[in-house]
């Protein structure tokens, strides 16, 4: 065995004491070429078939009578209108709680706060970059700490217990969800009513460490309403669990806020509110009422969306042109749920490509990403991170006495006792023909050095039975802290070194670089 020499930076590490697994992604990536392939077209022709069959149950639906056509549009029409809706609305008013959740586990926020407040233009960049970022019309954190009320302009004001415009933060700050969505004012634009996402931000023990989000105006969300109205010719609203109309389009539906004073709607409020979703009817002043309701979690709030029954049975023929639309919502929703549904496969295929299928572990090329990653999170952190590197010793004998199939079971035995002996958060892979490479989050060279050797001796005291005859099976380990100025290069080149120590130190060791 020879030592491992620096390598050129930007070249690709290469271990010096085995050759490195067989590459398995490719050949896997090209057999699944051709099933990923062949999907597409059986759900290309499923699509169209689904097409044609819809094409054929509406003209034959053109021939009903009213009632059969306000069943299509009760079963039919208006949910396929609410679950385009909800995507809609997923894109333009959930965004927005992504938005606030990724705020709330951001770690610069969270350590910022942890170190006392002590930059508050830092804090004020973040609230800036986020608003700017994604278009929002407002961001904002409040810390229990100080109880500063912190905004891309500057500390606004400092929240108090007693105070009625401050309540919402000390009941966000008691909840047992995540977040909140309320509607109120915005303390930096008290002429603007704003949809507050509200979520709480916890340090890394659980504790509350205050709340964080982002609001979109009132105005911009009921132009969205708007939208909706005019795109899809629907009455669209939202109503919370108490029966309030809290978001509209242009105006209050039937001209008032609350669903139980609407004639006829009010006789099926409770049955409404007390289901996640449904199809009804009811008849106010103006006409009759085809409803569909569902409930949106992320929102908690209930969307209404109806269509006026007189309007629907007034031209036959506009319900035909309506129901062609329905058709081919319905063909490219399967066309694209379909899409999705592969791609969720081809996914799952280049995950298979990144697992050494020997040992189960990742393989190089994963790991070597991974690594990277690693190395930029301690230099973002300063966390200790260290790296082991272990080698199976003599296993060129195991090869030539036992076969290549014993060496394979000695593989795979020593990478279950590694993977037995890791934490949920360490990382391992095989990194060659014989050696194994780990990663150890939180952890400095000492502890590294000690789990090393309780690996060591936990492989050395299991020996590994092939055809009857138990093997003794050892392995020597490198030990190597991560550095602030680390490189993949660097830091491989010198836990290489120390496993170059063990093995010429006797072998069935543990050395730190």
């Amino acid at each position: 065995m020879s030592k491992s020499s620096p390598l050129p930076a930007g070249q690709a590490v290469q271990s010096t004491h085995a050759s490195a697994a067989p590459a398995q992604a490719p050949a896997t990536a090209a057999r699944a070429a051709p099933e990923v392939t062949g999907g597409r077209r059986l759900v290309l022709v499923l699509a169209i078939m689904l097409a044609i069959g819809f094409l054929a149950n509406t003209l034959i639906s053109y021939s009903v009578s009213s009632r059969e056509i306000r069943r299509s549009i009760v079963e039919n029409e208006l949910p396929l209108t609410s679950d385009t809706l909800y995507s809609e609305i997923q894109k333009d008013l959930v965004r927005p709680i992504f938005v606030s959740s990724v705020m709330a586990g951001d770690t610069f926020l969270r350590d910022w706060v942890l170190r006392g407040e002590r930059d508050v233009q830092a804090m004020t960049r973040f609230l800036a970059e986020i608003r700017s970022r994604y278009d929002t019309f407002t961001s904002f954190f409040v810390s229990e700490t100080s109880r500063n009320y912190y905004h891309p302009d500057g500390v606004l004001r400092r929240v108090r217990q007693g105070d009625p415009q401050d309540q919402w933060y000390f009941r966000a700050r008691g909840l047992s969800a995540p977040y909140e969505i309320n509607v109120d004012v915005d303390t930096s634009a008290p002429d603007t009513m704003t949809v507050f996402v509200n979520y709480r931000v916890l340090d890394y023990s659980g504790n509350t460490l205050g709340v964080t989000g982002v609001g979109l105006s009132v105005d911009t969300v009921r132009r969205l309403l708007s939208g909706y109205q005019q795109r899809y010719h629907r009455g669209v609203y939202f109503v919370d669990r108490q029966g309030n109309i809290v978001l509209f389009g242009d105006k209050p539906a039937h001209g008032s806020l609350q669903i139980r004073d609407i004639n006829g709607l009010r006789d099926i409020a409770d049955q409404v509110l007390g289901s996640e979703a449904g199809s009804y009817r009811y008849s106010d002043r103006s006409g009759d009422y085809l409803l569909n309701v569902r409930y949106v979690p992320e929102l908690e709030w209930y969307l209404f969306v109806e269509k006026e029954e007189g309007e629907a049975l007034a031209d036959l023929r506009r319900t035909l042109y309506l129901n062609l639309t329905i058709c081919a919502l319905v063909t490219l929703a399967v066309l694209a749920l379909s899409g999705f549904t592969l791609a969720r496969y081809q996914r799952r295929l280049e995950q298979m490509a990144t697992t050494d299928r020997l040992t189960g572990l990742l393989n190089r090329h994963a790991f070597e990403t991974m690594l990277e990653q690693t190395l930029a999170d301690v230099q973002r952190s300063h966390r200790p991170v260290s790296v082991l590197l272990f080698d199976i010793d003599h296993f060129k004998n195991i090869n030539d006495q036992r076969g290549h199939l014993a060496g394979d079971e000695v593989i795979r035995k020593v990478s279950e006792r590694l993977r037995g002996g890791l934490r949920a958060s360490d990382m391992a892979c095989r990194w060659g023909g014989e050696e194994f490479m780990v990663v150890l989050k939180d952890c400095s060279s000492g502890d590294a050095s000690r789990r090393a050797e309780a690996l060591r001796a936990l492989i050395a005291a299991h020996p590994v039975r092939v055809d009857d005859v138990e093997l003794g099976t050892t392995v020597s380990a490198g030990v190597s802290q991560m550095r602030i100025d680390d490189t993949p290069v660097s830091l491989v080149g010198r836990v290489d070194e120390a496993l170059y120590a063990a093995k010429n130190a006797g072998r069935d060791r543990v050395e730190s670089a």
